[in-house]
Parts: C-alpha cells; sequence; structure tokens
C-alpha cells in the first residue's frame, strides 16, 4: 500500500486535468447559446416589432402544425411497421426489418428536391395518370400541389418515421411474452394484444421516437422552403441572410429554441414511467404469428409501402437524374471541387468532435460526480438545438473573436487580419462539433462504461499514467465505439443543410449547398449526381444500424 500512496496525488492531479478539458468543452458549447440570449436582448432596431407582427404568427403557427402533423405521421407509421415485423411471421419479413431503416440515409431537402420534380405537373407521376385517364395536359387534369402544408408534413413524415420505428421495435421485442401470452389465452385478439398491452409498455419508446423525429424536423430548411412553409428555423434564415438583421434572427431563434425546450418536457414527461415498461422484460422469445400466404402478401406490401416513398423512389430518380445528366454533359467539374470541400471540412469535424467528446467522456470515467456530470450535460446542448440556432449563435461569438483579432493586429502591427476565423471555416467546423458532440460523447461514454475499472487499477499498478491508460487500455478497447460515433458524425456532417448554410466561407460548395442553390433556382438535374452522392454516403450508418440490429 505504501508503495502506491506517492501516486495518488498524480492520479488526482491527472484527473483534475481531464476535469478542467471537460469543463473546457462545456464552455465551448454554452457560450454561443449564451451569446444568442444577449444579442437576442439588444434588440433589433426596430424590427422586431414588425417580425412580430408579420412574420412571427405565421411561422409560429406554420412550424406547430407541421410538428403536429408530422409527428402524428412518423407514430402512425413507425409504431405500425415495428409491431408489423415484431408480431408477424411472413415472407420478406426478415427484408423488412433492416429495409425499413432506409429513409434515414435520406436527408428531408433531398427528398423535397426529388419529389418536386417526380410530382411536377408535366412529371412522370402526373403524366401516367393523365394518360391512364384519358387526359391530355395539366390544364385539363392535375393532382393537388405537394408545395402544401399537407405535402410537407407527409413527406417528412415517410422519411422520419425510422426515428419511431427503430426503439419502439425494440421495446416490442424485450416485452414480456408472458403478458402476450397470457392476453391471447383469455382469448383476446393480437389486435387488441397491441392496444390493450404492446403499446401502453412502448408509449415511452414512442415518445423517445416522436421527439427525436420532431427535433430533425425543426432542424429543416430545405424541405420546408422548398415545399413553400414558412417555419421558424426559415424566418432564421432569411431574417439574417435576406435582411442582414443578427439581433432579429437571434429573438427568432430564442422562440424556437423555447420550443425545443416543451419537446424534451413533454417527451420526460412521457417517459415518467419509462422504468415500468423497460422492467416488463420477457422470459422467453417473443413468437411472431404466423398468417397465410394472401395475408402476408398483403403485409409485405403495407410494410414496403413507407421504404418505396421515403426511400426507394426518390433514390431511384436520383440515380436515373445522375445518369441523364453525365450522358449529356459528363461529370460537372466543381463536383470533385465540392467533393474534396464536403469530404474534408466532414472529417475534420468528425476528428474534433471526437476529441472533444473523448475529454467529456473520460472525465466522467476519472471524476465521476456531479461537476463532471454536469459538464457532460452542457457538452451535448448542441444535439438539442436546431442547425439555425447553432449557426447563429456561433456566428455571434466568432464574429466577435474576428473583430477582436482585428483591431489587436492594427493596434500592434498596423495589419488587418479580416474575417479570420469566419474565412477560413473555422466558425463551420465550431458549428458541426456542437451540434453533434452529443453523439461522440454518448457513443464514447457507452464504450468507457463497458470496460472494468480492474483493468484502469491493473494499469496503473504497473506505472501507467491515466493518459498511457488511455492509449494502452482504453482507446483498444473502445475502437468499436469510437469507429461507429465517428462514422454517425461524419455522415451528419455531410447532411447538414442549415448551419453549412450560414456558417460555410464564400465561394466554398459542398454536396449540401449545392443541391439547395440549384432546387431553390429551380435546375433540379443539375444537383442530381451531388443528391446521389449524399445518400450513398448516408446509407453507411444505416448499414450499421442494422448489424446492431441482427445481433
Amino acid at each position: 500500500m505504501t508503495g502506491l500512496s506517492p501516486a495518488r496525488p498524480h492520479r488526482r492531479r491527472a484527473g483534475r486535468g481531464w476535469l478542467l478539458g471537460a469543463s473546457a468543452v462545456a464552455l465551448f458549447v454554452v457560450l454561443p447559446i449564451v451569446a444568442l440570449f444577449v444579442q437576442a436582448i439588444q434588440g433589433s432596431a426596430g424590427l422586431w416589432s414588425h417580425l412580430a407582427i408579420t412574420v412571427l404568427p405565421v411561422a409560429l403557427w406554420d412550424t406547430v402544425v407541421l410538428l403536429a402533423g408530422v409527428g402524428l405521421v412518423t407514430a402512425v407509421i413507425g409504431t405500425g411497421t415495428a409491431w408489423l415485423v415484431t408480431a408477424y411471421a411472413f415472407p420478406g419479413r426478415r427484408l423488412l426489418e433492416w429495409a425499413l431503416l432506409l429513409p434515414l440515409a435520406v436527408p428531408t431537402y433531398i427528398v423535397a428536391y426529388a419529389y418536386l420534380d417526380i410530382l411536377h405537373p408535366i412529371g412522370p407521376v402526373q403524366g401516367a395518370v393523365r394518360w391512364l385517364l384519358g387526359y391530355e395536359g395539366p390544364r385539363q387534369f392535375r393532382l393537388p400541389d405537394i408545395r402544401s402544408m399537407a405535402g410537407c408534413i407527409l413527406l417528412l413524415g415517410f422519411v422520419l418515421y425510422p426515428y419511431v420505428y427503430i426503439p419502439t421495435r425494440a421495446m416490442f421485442l424485450t416485452q414480456s411474452a408472458n403478458l402476450i401470452d397470457a392476453s391471447r389465452m383469455l382469448g383476446v385478439s393480437r389486435r387488441k394484444v397491441f392496444w390493450r398491452v404492446a403499446l401502453p409498455l412502448a408509449r415511452p419508446a414512442v415518445a423517445v421516437g416522436i421527439s427525436l423525429a420532431l427535433m430533425e424536423t425543426l432542424n429543416d430548411i430545405g424541405a420546408s422552403e422548398f415545399l413553400g412553409i414558412r417555419t421558424l428555423t426559415v424566418s432564421i434564415y432569411t431574417s439574417w441572410v435576406t435582411r442582414s438583421d443578427l439581433p432579429g434572427a437571434s429573438q427568432i431563434a430564442l422562440s424556437l429554441l423555447l420550443i425545443v425546450a416543451l419537446l424534451v418536457a413533454a417527451e420526460r414527461w412521457a417517459r415518467r414511467k419509462q422504468r415500468y415498461a423497460a422492467g416488463a422484460q420477457r422470459q422467453h422469445g417473443f413468437e411472431p404469428a404466423k398468417v397465410s400466404r394472401p395475408k402476408g402478401i398483403l403485409l409485405l406490401i403495407a410494410g414496403s409501402l413507407p421504404i418505396l416513398i421515403g426511400f426507394a423512389a426518390p433514390a431511384l430518380y436520383l440515380a436515373v437524374e445522375a445518369v441523364k445528366r453525365i450522358q449529356f454533359a459528363g461529370l460537372s467539374p466543381r463536383f470533385w471541387g465540392e467533393a474534396f470541400n464536403t469530404i474534408s471540412l466532414a472529417s475534420a469535424a468528425t476528428a474534433m468532435t471526437l476529441f472533444f467528446g473523448l475529454v467529456v467522456a473520460y472525465a466522467v470515467r476519472l471524476r465521476p460526480g456531479t461537476a463532471a456530470a454536469w459538464f457532460y450535460r452542457f457538452s451535448t446542448l448542441g444535439y438539442a438545438a436546431p442547425g439555425t440556432v447553432v449557426a447563429i449563435g456561433v456566428l455571434i461569438v466568432v464574429a466577435m473573436l474576428d473583430r477582436f483579432i482585428d483591431r489587436t493586429a492594427i493596434a500592434w502591427f498596423g495589419l488587418s487580419t479580416g474575417l479570420l476565423f469566419m474565412g477560413s471555416g473555422a466558425a463551420l467546423l465550431y458549428a458541426y462539433a456542437m451540434r453533434f458532440l452529443a453523439i461522440s460523447a454518448g457513443g464514447i461514454e457507452a464504450g468507457l462504461a463497458r470496460i472494468p475499472l480492474s483493468l484502469d487499477h491493473a494499469a496503473r499498478t504497473l506505472g501507467q499514467t491515466t493518459a498511457g491508460t488511455l492509449r494502452h487500455v482504453h482507446l483498444p478497447l473502445s475502437k468499436t465505439a469510437l469507429t461507429a460515433a465517428g462514422l454517425l458524425i461524419f455522415v451528419d456532417c455531410v447532411k447538414e443543410l442549415p448551419a453549412t448554410l450560414l456558417l460555410r466561407p464564400l465561394n466554398v460548395e459542398t454536396f449540401a449547398t449545392h443541391l439547395y442553390g440549384e432546387a431553390a433556382r429551380g435546375t433540379y438535374e443539375e444537383a442530381s449526381v451531388a443528391a446521389l452522392a449524399i445518400v450513398v454516403i448516408g446509407i453507411l450508418p444505416v448499414i450499421l444500424l442494422s448489424r446492431i440490429g441482427r445481433n
């Protein structure tokens, strides 16, 4: 014991060092949120009253209606498909289990971009319908315009339902099979078992999934704008870009943050009995009921519809349009530059976010307690904030820093540094790291939690420092968690549109911003290759999730 005592002060100092690093990361995340509040309080030179009368009521109403509609659609589709593949055995069920995850690969703005062309009055779908009905042109017959609230709700719902499907299916699989068997023995049909037993137990999982889907809805800017829905997110973007009204945009962003806080509170209220639901562990496997072949075919068709609408149709459209574009004019010379920008920015942000997440998660392991727990919570705040809110907060902080450095350089050296951080892309990396730090910290903490503390004690007994233990023990054993977290962060950075639009350096285009620009101009075919590239990259985490689901 005496031989170990000299090392204890060193270990405590090392732990304090990691805790200090975690506090710096927490400040890194909290600072833009605080700056957003300060900027909003300053007012907007008379424009805020104008926004409050003309812009905010419409934006708030459209946002609330959109959230209510998307929440309902995702709940119905996600819960229904989860029960379908869990409770019934039919041909193709195994395929549906992982294929229902595919819409996660397609960002909402790409689905809107694709369907605007697919469902155009002179597009393939309406043309086929008119041909079948014997009409000659759009003036004689046309389907309702997809640029509407109903169209936006349906498209977002068919893309975001996997957020409900994943946790709800997991809850159905872990529910007590004994309760299901008892219900069946009492003569309750499988349909009534769903309503009376399975669904009430799964309500916490459904609530979690709906809240995640609604967070993504609030983060969306491309789909809503393309489909003519003026949400708070769109209003933030136009207030800053069109009116150059940063305080006004900040005030609208605070309204959006209030909605986020209400969503989080509602989700936690819905999960207040989660311990009871999660405690209903199955004692034997949940056996799906075998159905007749005709009914099995109907179930397969019903389960395939969300995949067709949310993934297959837009992906096939993009593939066809990309092939046409390449055959007609070849690959655009801008493609490789955009690919380099997209991959380099996402890679740098992934490395930065993983490092910050490692600092926070390792501090929790070394110094478990109130301080580390609070630093962890503050570090993950950015994930709940929409990309526009994060971007506005980062913009305020980075602009202040750029002005300070520029004034200091002029005073000391007579040289102007200009927009040092805004012009170099550092602000965009800041926003990416702040927004996706929760994925990094959560994934790494989960990986570290699986490593017994006895290995830490053994390594330190052999003379390893905390950094040496991390390098030689924790990192090798956590490489799967690190890889998974890095993959998810990389793909989210590639797909992120709002923050990229607001903070990218001048003349820097990524796949996402190129697609947004072409869709805004109505030249859909020009962006098909970039959109297809985003979808292909987005399939990577779907493959990861499907592998996890099989284990």
